[in-house]
Order: structure tokens, then C-alpha cells, then sequence
């Protein structure tokens, strides 16, 4: 089986490397492109793949085929590989806000099988979440086969289309919250006269933690922050001071803004 990726930056990298350290797949099994050759031979160098400097030879030679490309350049890449994509090619999307009906018209071929995919950034370190969603063509050991590929870097949740915006929101988009909250944190420890690299430390080791909980125990977050709310303590005076503060209604705003342009791309 080759696998193909048009696109090498940071998430085709990630799925590259957990494709590999999986065992899924040996370097030689796969081959990607990239716009500049600066990329292909940084990316040939760290993971030892093959690399082309043509997104067409790459999807003529590719069993199944990511698109790792940002929205904007999408429409040219189609384009251009549209007529050298293998027939039953399993083409997997890794760009947000192209529906499955948009590929598949976009290749404008009844012959391919469709998969929408969005992941996040910390596939980068093996704890990436991604979101697949199939065309009808897709058969139910293609499913498999590309719910192992994604599951490769983190979790693999398969939902219905209907929900790839919000998972674009929730997963993909709300790392970028997650930080600006751990930088907040860490500001707050800083002007308490806390080194910023030991704040960034105790800050990023608790909401670690507090994610690993949450998914572990499958306790209702509520339970969860009662659990260190003590009556008259420190916690509820600091709970009380962001709900005065707004931060429910701030993240639900962000995550509000964040699938309405999803869907605008």
C-alpha cells in the first residue's frame, strides 16, 4: 500500500510520524510533495520518505492520498492532480470547511472514495484528536483502515458530517484557547513572583492532568471542579472571579465565531 500526502508541514508530519512509529506503514511506503524543495528534503531527511517535486506524480502513484494543503491553495491543487489520482484511490481530506459533496465535485470522478478528516495540532506529540466522516463509496474496511491511520497520533472519532464544523471548533481550532488560557495562567503565577518557566511548567502539568481526568474518570467537569472547590476556600474565590469575569460565555463566543467561519471557507 502507498500512501501519498500533497502537503508536508506540521499536521502532514504529524500523521507521518505516527503512521510510522505505528508500524502501519515503513518509509518507503510513502511519498509526498510539498511547494518548495527546501520542505520536501527537510521532510525526506527526518522521516526518510521518498518526496516529488509534482503534487501529480505523487497522486498517480498513491493507494490512499492525503490533502494536507491550507483552504486557499485547495481548489489549484484539485486541479492539478484531478486526472492522475489512481481509480479507487481512497482520498483522505485534511482541509477544513471542504464538505465531501465539494471534493467530490471538485474531482469531478465517481470512482474515488472520500474521507473528511479534521485533526489538531497536538498530533505533533502523539495526543492529536481527529474527527472522519465517509462518503457512501467508502467501505466499511477503508473506514477501518483510515480510522487506524488517524488513530496513529491521538484518537479517531468518527461523527456525522453535520458535526465536522463544530469538531473543527472544539478540537481543532480550541488548542490555540487551551494556550492563551495556559499563558493567562502563568502570567497570574508570574506577577506572584513565580520564574516564568516554572509557571509554564505547573501550568501545563495541571491542565494536562486535569484533561487526563476528566477523560478517565468520565466525571461531568462540574463534579470535577466541585471536587476542589472546598466551602470559603481559595478555589471558589477564583471560580467567582472568572464567572464575574465572563470565561463561559467568552469560550462559547470563540467557539461560536470559530465554526461560523468554518463554514464560510
Amino acid at each position: 500500500m502507498k500512501i501519498g500526502f500533497i502537503g508536508l508541514g506540521n499536521m502532514a508530519k504529524a500523521i507521518i510520524g505516527g503512521i510510522l512509529q505505528s508500524g502501519l506503514a515503513v518509509p518507503s511506503d510513502i511519498c509526498g510533495s510539498a511547494k518548495t524543495a527546501a520542505t520536501r528534503e527537510s521532510v525526506a531527511r527526518e522521516f526518510g520518505i521518498d518526496t516529488a517535486g509534482s503534487n501529480a506524480a505523487v497522486a498517480a502513484d498513491s493507494d490512499v492520498l492525503f490533502l494536507a494543503v491550507k483552504p486557499v491553495f485547495f481548489p489549484g491543487v484539485i486541479e492539478e492532480i484531478k486526472d492522475s489520482v489512481r481509480e479507487g484511490a481512497l482520498i483522505i481530506s485534511v482541509v477544513a470547511g471542504k464538505t465531501i459533496g465539494y471534493l467530490a465535485e471538485s474531482f469531478g470522478r465517481k470512482d474515488l472514495h472520500i474521507v473528511r478528516t479534521m485533526p489538531n495540532t497536538p498530533a505533533l506529540v502523539g495526543e492529536g484528536c481527529t474527527g472522519l466522516c465517509f462518503d457512501s463509496a467508502v467501505t466499511e474496511e477503508e473506514r477501518d483502515l483510515a480510522c487506524a491511520l488517524c488513530g496513529s497520533f491521538g484518537k479517531a472519532i468518527v461523527v456525522e458530517e453535520r458535526l465536522m464544523d463544530v469538531v473543527g471548533a472544539v478540537s481543532g481550532s480550541s488548542p490555540a484557547f487551551v494556550f492563551l488560557f495556559l499563558e493567562a495562567l502563568a502570567d497570574g503565577a508570574v506577577a506572584g513572583g513565580m520564574p516564568r518557566k516554572q509557571a509554564y511548567e505547573f501550568a501545563g502539568q495541571a491542565v494536562l492532568g486535569s484533561a487526563k481526568l476528566l477523560l478517565e474518570t468520565g466525571k461531568h467537569p462540574g463534579e470535577l471542579k466541585d471536587m476542589v472547590c472546598s466551602p470559603g476556600g481559595t478555589t471558589i474565590e477564583g471560580v467567582k472571579a472568572l464567572e464575574e469575569g465572563g470565561l463561559r460565555a467568552a469560550v462559547m463566543n470563540a467557539m461560536e465565531a470559530t465554526i461560523e467561519k468554518t463554514r464560510k471557507l
